[in-house]
């Protein structure tokens, strides 16, 4: 071989290397701002920073809502411009921590750490694409049910809790619906597992689609799921269960060219007075949803609320 076909190999093979490293690096710039809740409620999430002021706290109106009752309505507001992130105190309560200082303001580097109220600690942070697909799916991981793709058993409590303590604070509404669906043994026995696991998604599915994004719906259990409707009072939530029941006794369940019948049973139930933790909420639902049950299911029922003074 001439050493001129041996130069010609060699700047064959270094092009495409020095190309693929070149994609490579683009691929993988850490260009993508983030706070990331180390600890707290929704731990792992990712909030990405568009450029400008995004504000920090605990209403519903800011950009980055945190649940945590320590957090002022309007606690923060961290600033990107360009490739400059800045942080500033909006007056709030229990002050803004930056890795262990107290600030009114600051700029942030890669890696510090953000402490807001007395619970709530997030992480500034670059990511690039992978780092944030992965860091996605572990949090989706961590929250969803694997099967149904909704909200699991613990984030359901973790909010509910939340919630609670936000609607007594405020003294504003909140119901909790329960459902499941109607006689699911027999189905998973006529058809199998694969089919009742399909009927459970295409459940989920179709509820997620009645609801609002503020709305949480989440699997309570086996066939069991639950509902928080933030500001409603129970005769409307009631309105939200029967509007479920009919779209699931309507719908289309199909196995092998036959319609499968599919009913569910929901038992409603509101904050009050005389509920001082959370589980109580879950209780008075289920105890709704018991009746519902032994009703005849198919069927809505409220838990009516006390009376006033009793």
């Amino acid at each position: 071989m001439t050493n001129k076909r041996v130069d010609d190999l060699e700047s064959t093979r270094i092009a495409p290397i020095d190309k693929m490293q070149r994609e490579l690096r683009d691929r993988t710039q850490r260009d993508r701002a983030y706070l990331i809740v180390l600890a707290g409620r929704d731990v792992g999430r990712m909030y990405k920073l568009e450029q400008g002021p995004t504000v920090i706290g605990r209403s519903h109106t800011s950009a980055i809502r945190l649940n945590d009752d320590s957090i002022s309505r309007e606690h923060a507001t961290i600033s990107l411009s360009g490739s400059s992130v800045y942080i500033e105190d909006l007056g709030s309560a229990n002050g803004t921590v930056v890795n262990g200082d107290t600030i009114v303001g600051h700029e942030l580097r890669d890696g510090d750490k953000i402490r807001l109220g007395e619970t709530t600690i997030l992480k500034f942070t670059y990511h690039d694409r992978l780092d944030e697909s992965f860091q996605r799916k572990m949090y989706d991981a961590a929250l969803r049910d694997p099967l149904t793709k909704v909200f699991n058993k613990k984030y359901f409590l973790d909010s509910l809790s939340a919630e609670v303590a936000y609607a007594k604070r405020h003294d504003s509404p909140l119901s909790l619906l329960i459902f499941d669906l109607d006689h699911f043994k027999r189905v998973n026995d006529t058809y199998g597992h694969v089919v009742g696991d399909q009927v459970l998604v295409d459940v989920a599915q179709m509820v997620q689609q009645m609801l609002r994004t503020e709305d949480i719906l989440a699997r309570y259990g086996g066939e069991e799921f639950a509902i928080i409707c933030r500001g409603i009072e129970l005769s409307d939530a009631g309105i939200v269960g029967e509007r479920i029941r009919a779209g699931i006794e309507g719908g289309t369940f199909v196995f092998e060219d036959q319609r499968l019948r599919v009913t569910v049973s929901l038992g409603v139930a509101a904050l009050h007075d005389g509920i001082t933790e959370d589980i109580a909420l879950v209780r008075e639902a289920d105890e709704a949803l018991y009746e519902a049950k032994n009703g005849g299911r198919n069927r809505v029922l409220l838990k009516c609320l006390p009376e006033a003074g009793a």
